[in-house]
């Protein structure tokens, strides 16, 4: 069991928490400060540190990252943080990021989403040593899997949390690390809100994977029958998109069927 700091904000990184509390002595989590969030905008903590504070786990929310930062342990585990750690930080321990992807495939902010939306048939989760540039570093321990036909982003999020918290036992003992390969090299572009917007012309396997990239935590929008959808669940049959969850706008989330009969 080794003895560790977290530094996690996003739901991601709550489950990374989770976990490791459970397998690991976590002495803190390193979280960004509580911020207005859903539709009422009232001010919440970020779901890591709900974890936390159920485990008892200390809770650290700096606005930005300095030198008089201090973290007692072995290293500091990140996962979906969300702030610049400074180089003087990660320079003076072992900082260790798991990234929801194989790198270098997939670097920056929205890896699972991407992956899906390019319709990659697999994905994994990289543990590598946090240095200056995005998600560069030597790579201590890769897991690959693969992505079924109709997984959403939060199936590869819980799959991509399990593996990681198994590879970690292994590597917080003693880490080795190999440098990342220069070729192959992605980027992950943060979700826009035009990345959320359906445009029905395009093909239904291109429109099945934008939907279920941003589900369950997004949601891909579009007009149906005159009115302003959230789509959350689709599938393909014979070539054709079927809706099958959605949400009305101001409303519940619900089976298209039940959308469709609330028209009549």
């Amino acid at each position: 069991m080794a003895k560790i700091a977290v530094a996690a904000t996003a739901p991601f990184g709550a489950d990374m928490l989770e976990r490791l509390a459970g397998r690991h002595d976590v002495v803190a989590l390193l979280t960004r400060p509580d911020a207005p969030r859903g539709r009422g905008r009232k001010v919440a903590a970020p779901p890591a540190k709900e974890v936390a504070l159920r485990h008892g786990i200390p809770v650290l929310q700096p606005e930005r990252l300095g030198p008089e930062l201090v973290l007692d342990g072995d290293a500091v585990v990140v996962a979906a943080y969300g702030l610049l750690i400074p180089e003087s930080l990660f320079e003076r321990g072992l900082w260790l990021n798991v990234h929801p992807s194989l790198l270098p495939r997939w670097r920056g902010a929205a890896p699972v989403e991407r992956a899906i939306m390019a319709g990659d048939d697999d994905t994994g989760v990289t543990i590598h040593r946090t240095v200056k540039e995005l998600d560069a570093g030597p790579i201590a321990a890769v897991e690959r899997f693969p992505i079924g036909l109709d997984d959403d982003a939060g199936v590869v999020f819980a799959r991509a949390a399990e593996a990681a918290a198994r590879l970690l036992d292994d590597v917080l003992p003693a880490p080795e690390f190999t440098p990342q390969p220069d070729e192959g090299v992605t980027y992950a572009e943060k979700i826009t809100a035009a990345d959320r917007e359906l445009d029905w012309e395009r093909p239904a396997e291109e429109l099945h994977n934008r939907v279920r990239a941003l589900s369950p935590h997004i949601g891909a929008r579009g007009v149906v029958e005159g009115r302003r959808l959230v789509v959350w669940r689709t599938r393909v049959e014979d070539g054709r998109l079927e809706l099958l969850e959605v949400q009305p706008e101001g409303k519940r989330r619900m089976m298209y069927d039940e959308f469709l009969r609330g028209l009549r």
